[in-house]
């Protein structure tokens, strides 16, 4: 009995340990914003519409086309499927400004789709179309895994029963599918959100205008100083926080207090 008395408080231990070692450097930020001096730099108010706006297009984007894809590798075997996992990991893992600078070159203004698209009136450098495909491709990876691990959670017989009773694919795929994959597909979102909300690397190459949140925390640090960042770092986490906590209680049926 006391062997194990000792041992139980090992883990909890070991866990407190770990939340305080990420709790460190936000306790850090609340002691080192200057609170009497609170002020924004000139610009941030426009970098924060400007993320806060195209964030939500490219998580919108991202959800259509990438919700599909990954019911679709969830449900189905096909030859080469092991070239569809490396292309996603390829994505995943490709640093962001690498990414960056693989996007300007394909989609720049001398980039083989960039040319075309500039002569059809869509110019994907220093724009908004420009700022949105960045956080695309930066963010849509970590959606299509995880919302692909969420239908994979579910029973396939649930999805065959339902066909058999008379459902269509697409009304079995609403009624059955989605609800039943709802607690990962809503970590899916929320990933991607602030994936797409925090994403720098490649947006700093293809669109460091207009200015979003991250590269205005750059452009602070840098003509400013340290003291010009915290605000406006206050601000992201105050955009970014709200909608994975939402989704998370939306997703186990309770109610905000």
């Amino acid at each position: 009995m006391t062997r194990t008395a000792f041992k139980l408080p090992l883990p909890a231990l070991a866990s407190l340990l770990t939340l305080l070692l990420l709790a460190t450097p936000f306790i850090g930020l609340a002691f080192a914003t200057s609170w009497h001096s609170f002020g924004f730099a000139e610009g941030d108010g426009h970098a924060i519409v400007v993320s806060l706006c195209y964030s939500v297009l490219a998580l919108t984007l991202i959800i259509a086309l990438g919700t599909p894809l990954a019911w679709w590798l969830a449900r189905h075997r096909v030859r080469g499927l092991w070239l569809i996992d490396a292309l996603l990991l390829l994505a995943l893992l490709t640093p962001p400004l690498a990414m960056g600078l693989l996007l300007a070159s394909m989609y720049g203004p001398y980039g083989a789709a960039g040319s075309l698209l500039e002569r059809a009136g869509l110019v994907l450098t220093n724009s908004g179309p420009a700022f949105v495909m960045a956080q695309f491709y930066s963010a849509l990876p970590y959606y299509v895994i995880a919302a692909r691990a969420a239908f994979e959670s579910v029973p396939r017989e649930l999805e065959q029963i339902a066909l058999t009773l008379g459902h269509s694919p697409w009304r079995s795929f609403l009624r059955i599918s989605l609800p039943l994959a709802r607690l990962g597909l809503a970590a899916a979102v929320a990933l991607a959100w602030v994936r797409a909300l925090g994403e720098f690397g490649a947006v700093l190459i293809v669109a460091y205008y207009p200015q979003g949140i991250p590269v205005k925390l750059w452009v602070n640090l840098q003509n400013v100083g340290l003291s010009a960042v915290y605000p406006l770092l206050w601000v992201f986490f105050l955009i970014a926080m709200p909608l994975p906590l939402v989704l998370g209680l939306a997703a186990r049926g309770r109610r905000l207090i």
